[in-house]
């Protein structure tokens, strides 16, 4: 504490350079608008974060990385980190992000009802993340056998938006704001895929411990200034309007509306906490698809490491 009271006055008096910090996202999603405003209001600045946030559109990319000490936080899914954790890896989740899911199930307009799914094409971030879980778990559901559609990697949501309307891809799950584009350029809505699962661990910020430990008020500090961007979102509803609409490429209306429905649903943690009852969804979802052992015990504390919160909050 004693550390970064003194490089906080240091910074503030010039004399010392802001400790650099490379921060990968998974894609262009709603999910990111309090770290882009901490950004932009130079939050992460103040706290003595130097901060580059770039975009990967590939979860595996970000997880070898983060490995490899080229970023330093990952703002990602957590599949990887969990299961990591639970091989006595040093991946682990420090705060939440995403807590529920707002994506719905989208289809090219020529699909019109979801017995014609049969066959189709979905693409996803990942196969070996959330996205490729979701689909599978709500196909099940409707009666369909994997070998009855196809699951294709292809990134994240804008890159999914872009294969649609090419006819690349049949189907995909999107969040919104891009959910809403799709409906009203006559893209089929299947409804939001809370319909078949309602407790999801989506995205978390996730480190590798052993740099955490070495780090550990860099850590903390970039915590607090994300807290400042998720308040100042809440606080200044036009400024996030306008930040939403720049980085999710979309109309001041559509980013109104998303950032409306994101409060709503309660999507995003508003503390930075990790909702217990979310992460037993991700990890039931693991265990269920082989991922983890069978009767491999749920022990939150195991892959969360909650220490640099607490000294953020």
């Amino acid at each position: 504490m004693l550390r970064l009271l003194a490089l906080t006055l240091a910074l503030a008096a010039g004399s010392v350079a802001a400790e650099p910090l490379r921060i990968a996202i998974v894609s262009r999603t709603v999910f990111y608008v309090p770290l882009w405003i901490a950004q932009d209001k130079g939050y992460l600045k103040t706290e003595g974060i130097d901060a580059s946030i770039e975009v990967y559109n590939n979860a595996e990319k970000i997880i070898e990385d983060l490995r490899a000490g080229k970023v330093q936080v990952a703002v990602s899914t957590p599949e990887s980190v969990i299961i990591d954790a639970y091989r006595d890896g040093p991946l682990r989740i420090i705060a939440g992000n995403a807590e529920r899911l707002p994506h719905f199930i989208i289809a090219k307009p020529s699909i019109k009802t979801l017995a014609e799914l049969r066959g189709a094409r979905f693409g996803v971030l990942s196969l070996q993340e959330g996205s490729t879980y979701l689909v599978h778990r709500m196909m099940s559901a409707n009666g369909f056998k994997p070998g009855e559609y196809e699951v294709v990697a292809v990134g994240g949501a804008p890159a999914r938006w872009k294969l649609l309307q090419e006819g690349k891809i049949d189907a995909g799950l999107q969040p919104f704001p891009l959910s809403y584009q799709a409906e009203a350029a006559g893209f089929s809505n299947f409804g939001p895929i809370t319909r078949y699962v309602q407790d999801y661990l989506f995205t978390t910020i996730n480190v590798d411990g052993q740099w955490a430990a070495r780090n550990g008020p860099a850590l903390t500090a970039f915590l607090r200034g994300l807290r400042r961007g998720l308040a100042a979102m809440k606080n200044e509803p036009e400024m996030a309007v306008a930040t939403a609409a720049r980085e999710l490429d979309t109309t001041p209306a559509l980013a109104r509306r998303a950032l409306g429905d994101t409060a709503k649903l309660e999507i995003l943690s508003l503390d930075l906490s990790v909702s217990e009852r979310a992460l037993k969804g991700t990890f039931d979802t693991l265990l269920g698809v082989g991922l983890l052992p069978p009767g491999t015990p749920f022990e939150p504390a195991r892959v969360v490491d909650v220490q640099y919160l607490r000294k953020a909050q």
